[in-house]
């Protein structure tokens, strides 16, 4: 059997005897679907072909457009959020307490006393800039090499084209006119932007004639002559900016400019110390910050008491040693039995505000976070603070979200998928988005600047920056975290996690203790802390935490599909029913058409190859091949040649051959009968 006929029979066999051109075909089609409109194609009058023929290949159209907008709203996986409200025994959260100060003033007074006194100088300098009243010359040398690394300098902008840049400690102060822009490095060539040009150059006059300023012209005056009582704002026009260059010397530098020069000298002093805390070891810089048994008073939690054993200690680069209650590292987590204060956690802690680093530390309580277990706290995002002097309750409500993951949103399990390595996993904590931004924010700094700085987790052999070590990070680190480039960087590769847990906060406070009951209360204090009958401790430094829940209702934000595989496929079926009066036996029907179509194709193209190929041969072969008579004279007489009268010239052509007689055929020859054998008769 050829592979015509196998393919003739397998077209019987799926369209049971339509014909074998595409129109009987699509004229079979017609007369036996199942769906309105073709059958009226064909069975209806010439002029109602016509519009029935437009009208079902409009409808057709439609059905195709609206299932393409379904389809592309079903690969869009759009979500939809669902808030239900639930009623259990939860776990209570980790509470992360610190002191807003990272480190004692008496411990590390020695490592910043340099850094120190050159801020008072300058200070003084810029409050008095009158020649001759300052109290420096009696003072031991300033280390102006500290200074310069870094420097503090005035910009001023009177004349708004060709500000002059004036450094503090220049040896002539009154010489603002020499500073040209051309030697200095004007603020116009070289801030950034992420330089604070703010509503510093259109304050009020109302801004400038308090008692403030005349009290600090650190804020807008500089190293001139001192203003007259009567100095409008228009003519207060200098403002204190933070220097950074590439290297010492270079003229590639820019300039952070501020508001007030308190920010400028708080900036200023966080970056001095940053780079000479850097190279203080760890463990040095935890005995220098505040120790929880002197800083954690007392504890209870519900009935039972606890103390600063209880809590789990880290170091915190911005707030020096802090204390974790409830961690789950070590241990499982706490329960809480019932809402209320009476059920939570109370905490009386001690900040010792009165050895507060002056220049770095210019707010005054204790930094305090409610996050999950077993996840880094970051105190300087998601962080309250608690005043001193006061009771503060915090009353907890808890909501749970859950995100659908690929590919519904960009979330992650457990960071594993992020192209970003967590630097805070050494802590063993697990993945956040504010752990990945900050790894990656780190990763790009030892990139481009060669150094870590010191507020983020290190990698290995990578050392933190400093001024010594690595002149020019300062600059590098300002214009880093200026980049939206980098910073976009980081936000398209870090993703957020698709399970958490989120804490609502209710806050109220009050004074404590009241003046009538201090005196027995910070006496039994002292005792407790500093086995002395003296007052060791005051108003000023004592901190009371109420942390509870508020109720166990807590809400589960959670996503769901908006688009389903069932919610697509009845969409589709809709569609078509409505416009084409059509089901998914009609769409069987028109898969079997094109099936045949496709088989009347393929036997269309073999016969196409094999007329192709006789062709070939013909052209090949141009006589006509010979008869039988010829190939039996050419077996039986030897001496027959068959030759082509066609090569012979026309006058050498031979005379016909005479006919041979024909052939003896041993098959009719009459046997004799004694030949035959004895079963001859019954045959």
């Amino acid at each position: 059997m050829n592979l015509k006929k196998y393919f003739i029979r397998a077209l019987h066999r799926l369209q049971k005897g339509p014909g074998y051109t595409y129109k009987e075909l699509l004229v079979w089609y017609c007369d036996n679907t199942n769906t309105h409109g073709p059958k009226r194609i064909i069975k209806e009058g010439p002029k109602k072909k016509l519009i029935w023929f437009f009208l079902t290949l409009l409808f057709a159209s439609l059905v195709f457009w609206q299932w393409g907008i379904l389809i592309n709203t079903y690969l869009s996986y759009n979500v939809t959020s669902s808030l239900s409200i639930g009623f259990k025994t939860m776990k209570f959260p980790a509470v992360t307490v610190c002191n807003a100060n990272p480190f004692k003033y008496s411990e590390v007074k020695h490592l910043l006393k340099e850094l120190d006194r050159l801020i008072e100088v300058a200070l003084e300098r810029i409050l008095r800039p009158t020649p001759g009243n300052s109290s420096e010359n009696a003072s031991p040398p300033l280390d102006l090499e500290l200074w310069h690394q870094i420097p503090l300098v005035l910009i001023d902008e009177h004349d708004k084209d060709n500000p002059v840049i004036v450094d503090i400690f220049e040896s002539n102060q009154t010489a603002l006119g020499n500073e040209t822009a051309g030697g200095n490095q004007t603020a116009a060539d070289n801030q950034t932007a992420a330089d604070n040009q703010t509503a510093a150059d259109n304050q009020t006059a109302a801004d400038n004639q308090t008692a403030a300023d005349n009290q600090t012209a650190a804020d807008n005056q500089t190293a001139a002559p001192p203003a007259q009582a009567n100095t409008t704002s228009e003519e207060k026009k200098y403002k204190l900016a933070v220097k950074l260059c590439s290297h010492q010397g270079s003229d590639n530098c820019t300039y952070r400019n501020f508001t007030s020069a308190a920010q400028a000298v708080t900036e200023w002093y966080i970056l001095q110390s940053t780079s000479i805390l850097s190279k203080v070891p760890l463990q040095e810089r935890i005995r220098m910050g505040y120790q929880a048994e002197d800083m954690i008073l007392a504890c209870l939690y519900g009935a039972e008491p606890c103390n600063y054993k209880n809590f789990t200690q880290i170091y915190h680069p911005d707030h020096g040693n802090c204390y974790i209650f409830n961690w789950g590292m070590d241990e499982e987590a706490l329960n809480s039995s019932n809402p209320g204060a009476e059920f939570g956690l109370k905490l009386i802690l001690d900040i010792s505000q009165q050895d507060y680093i002056p220049y770095l530390s210019s707010a005054a309580g204790a930094r305090l976070m409610l996050h999950q277990q077993k996840s880094f706290p970051f105190l300087k995002d998601q962080g309250i603070y608690a005043m001193a002097g006061t009771e503060t309750s915090i009353g907890v409500l808890v909501d749970e979200l859950e995100r659908m993951g690929y590919p519904y949103s960009d979330c992650t399990m457990n960071g594993s998928d992020v192209p970003v390595k967590n630097l805070y996993s050494q802590y063993n904590t697990s993945y956040s988005i504010q752990a990945c931004l900050r790894s990656c924010f780190q990763n790009h700094m030892i990139e481009i600047c060669g150094c870590g700085h010191y507020m983020f987790p290190l990698p290995e052999r990578v050392n933190y920056c400093n001024n010594e070590d690595y002149p020019g990070w300062a600059y590098c680190y300002s214009s880093l975290r200026s980049s939206i480039r980098h910073r976009q960087i980081c936000i398209d590769s870090c993703k957020e996690t698709c399970n958490d847990t989120q804490y609502k906060m209710t806050i109220s406070m009050a004074d404590w203790p009241s003046e009538a009951s201090e005196d027995w209360i910070f006496h039994i204090l002292s005792y407790e802390r500093d086995m002395s009958t003296n007052v060791t401790l005051d108003r000023n430094g004592i901190i009371k935490l109420n942390i509870y829940f508020q109720e166990y209702n807590y809400r589960t934000i959670s996503e769901s599909a908006a688009t389903t595989i069932v919610w697509l496929l009845s969409s589709l079926g809709g569609q078509f029913g409505f416009w084409m009066g059509g089901s998914v036996l009609c769409l069987i029907e028109f898969g079997e058409i094109i099936i045949d179509a496709l088989w009347i194709t393929i036997i269309n193209m073999i016969s196409w190859c094999k007329g192709l190929k006789q062709k070939r041969v013909q052209a090949r072969y141009p006589d006509a091949p010979p008869t039988v008579s010829e190939l039996v004279e050419a077996h039986t007489n030897l001496g027959f040649q068959h030759e082509d009268t066609d090569a012979l010239p026309r006058d050498k052509v031979l005379p016909p051959e005479p006919g041979t007689p024909p052939p003896n055929y041993d098959s009719l020859r009459v046997q004799p009968l004694d030949v035959l054998g004895p079963d001859s008769d019954t045959e």
